[in-house]
């Protein structure tokens, strides 16, 4: 045998649909496609439709709630207040929501604000916002300073 001679066995491959090559190939002028209607058009894809059966998407059991009233709050973490306090941009002995905002560390409140342990405190800080982890208080009575966790007047109406 030559690689000349090599052929892949009878009916191993066929030979692609040529559409809309003509009346003698028996798949011109309308290409197989019927008369008019959405599926004959190109660039059309009726996504999710089963043919009137009810849709996988429907037929499958959903999961999960949110909640329509849930508190969003804006999230700042230790290392980032620490940088702003060297830089110059927050005072060390008063650091509120107002003033995290107005420095340009948070762009809005939201619902309050909401401090993370991430980042390292060297700085002696009192900090007053409406939330906070357990490990960020530690971290910040640690470095000699206060955190203090305010509830909201909406939040204690609940």
């Amino acid at each position: 045998m030559k690689l000349h001679e090599l052929r892949d066995n009878a009916g191993a491959t066929k030979a692609r649909k040529r559409v809309g090559r003509g009346p003698g190939s028996g798949t011109g002028k309308m290409g197989g496609r019927g008369i008019k209607g959405q599926k004959s058009r190109s660039g059309v894809a009726i996504k999710g439709y089963e043919g009137g059966q009810m849709p996988l998407y429907q037929r499958l059991p959903k999961r999960g709630f949110n909640k329509p009233n849930r508190k969003e709050f804006a999230v700042v973490n230790l290392g980032l207040i620490e940088k702003f306090i060297e830089a110059g941009k927050l005072d060390a002995a008063n650091v509120t929501e107002d003033t995290l905002v107005s420095s340009g560390l948070i762009r809005r409140k939201l619902d309050g604000i909401r401090v993370l342990a991430k980042g390292e405190v060297t700085s002696k800080l009192s900090i007053t916002v409406t939330g906070a982890s357990k490990s960020a208080i530690e971290a910040v009575k640690k470095a000699g300073g206060s955190l203090t966790v305010t509830a909201k007047a909406d939040a204690a109406a609940e």
